[in-house]
């Protein structure tokens, strides 16, 4: 998938701004181990959105837009 700069917009409820990061997580009540799930944060609500997932106990990481999606080794 490609996209332009600008179509990627952050996760955040009410939140228009441009997405700077990607949010990885997966709910290991619900998702196998490999299944890794993405939001897009801005700067602003990138820490947000990574506290309010950590917060529910989902194994959680932050990287880059477009790389591969990862949460560690046996998250």
């Amino acid at each position: 998938m490609s996209m332009e700069p600008g179509e990627l917009r952050c996760s955040r409820a009410g939140c228009r701004s441009e997405a700077t990061a990607a949010v990885n997580w997966r709910n290991p009540k619900i998702h196998a181990a490999d299944r890794v799930k993405t939001w897009l944060a801005c700067n602003e609500h990138s820490e947000y959105l990574r506290d309010y997932l950590a917060t529910r106990g989902f194994p959680v990481s932050i990287g880059e837009i477009g790389a591969p999606a990862s949460i560690g080794a046996g998250q």
